[in-house]
């Protein structure tokens, strides 16, 4: 099996994950050559195809909520956070 395929071994993404595949999808637009190589090189951890993968579940999501079919996430003010800790 190629190293690029998704499997049902691939372990989860972590928070720290998911943010830096938010941040490689800023800098690396649709227009980037070789941009799923570069998102999985700054994720670390995760093949081209898990990436693209992660890619494709994150505009689902955004596509449901638009439609109104997911509830928009809540999430706590930094200030509240550091008050929970």
């Amino acid at each position: 099996m190629a190293s690029s395929s998704i499997t049902s071994s691939s372990s989860p993404w972590t928070t720290k994950q998911n943010k830096m595949f938010e941040k490689a999808l800023a800098v690396y637009d649709k227009d980037t050559p070789d941009r799923w190589h570069n998102v999985a090189r700054a994720v670390g951890g995760k093949t081209i195809d898990e990436v693209k993968h992660h890619y494709e579940l994150l505009v689902e999501d955004i596509r449901l909520i638009e439609k109104g079919h997911l509830p928009y996430a809540h999430y706590l003010s930094s200030a509240r956070r550091g008050a929970i800790n």
